[in-house]
Formats: structure tokens, C-alpha cells, sequence
């Protein structure tokens, strides 16, 4: 005899699909790498990191720099609204180029939506959010 398979409804509203554009900090296109004792990153737009974020970078081969290819490292300095210093010693790493190829090299933010506040259970209604936290910004 062979097993009946019971397939149910699955809710529309079961696996919503996540909108990048609800949370900040987000992922940045990298338009250039200044290599050092420290990191700097510039992105295409001006970005959201903070001093402490921690943050990832995605370098895909064609670029140079591969050497930092899923390196992360912490945000240090915001020399300008669209640049971002890490803490990655990139004194040995080749050259950044800026290619035009189809996939773009990236800074995406490392963190979760579980270890976002921090002073939730106070009076005070002010929130202090954990630097690599992803905080909900839905409209």
C-alpha cells in the first residue's frame, strides 16, 4: 500500500522575505581601498557604520585587495561621510582596482536582531543599541 503524503497550506506571512532597505546598517558597494597600517574603505554612497561596528569585507577576484576577501574588522575612524577606517593591518596586500565587472565588492555589517538594545528594561525610554546590531527601521 503506498503512504499518502498530507501537504497543508503554507501562510503567505510564514517566510517573509527580508528587506535590506529596513535595517541599518546595511551592505556598501567598495569604490576604493586605502591599504596601511589601518584599512579605509570608500563606499559609493555615503554610509550608516559607527565607531565599534564591526564589519565584513567581500572582495571578488578581478578587484586586487583578494587578500581581504571575508575579512572583518572594526570600525576605528569616519575620516568622511562616505569612508570608513578599519582596525586590518593591509600593509602586504595588493592594490584595490576599480573594475567593472558584475559582481562588486562589498562592507557588509556584521550582527543580528537579537542583541540590539541594551537598556530596554529602564525608565528611561532613550535606546542604546549594541554597535554590530541590525536595528529595524520598518516604516
Amino acid at each position: 500500500m503506498p503512504s499518502t503524503v498530507i501537504s497543508y497550506p503554507i501562510s503567505a506571512y510564514q517566510n517573509v522575505p527580508i528587506h535590506a532597505e529596513y535595517y541599518k546598517p546595511s551592505q556598501f558597494f567598495i569604490t576604493a581601498i586605502s591599504t596601511g597600517l589601518n584599512t579605509t574603505v570608500t563606499t559609493s554612497v555615503n554610509n550608516n557604520y559607527v565607531i565599534g561596528q564591526e564589519c565584513r569585507l567581500l572582495i571578488p577576484n578581478g578587484y586586487g585587495s583578494t587578500q581581504l576577501n571575508e575579512v572583518t574588522g572594526f570600525v576605528i575612524d569616519i575620516p568622511s561621510p562616505n569612508q570608513v577606517t578599519l582596525d586590518i593591518e593591509s600593509l602586504k596586500v595588493n592594490a584595490f582596482i576599480n573594475a567593472s565587472l558584475r559582481q562588486k565588492p562589498q562592507i557588509v555589517a556584521i550582527g543580528d536582531v537579537n542583541t540590539g538594545q541594551i537598556n530596554t528594561r529602564v525608565a528611561n525610554s532613550n535606546l542604546t543599541n549594541i554597535p554590530g546590531s541590525f536595528i529595524n527601521i520598518s516604516p
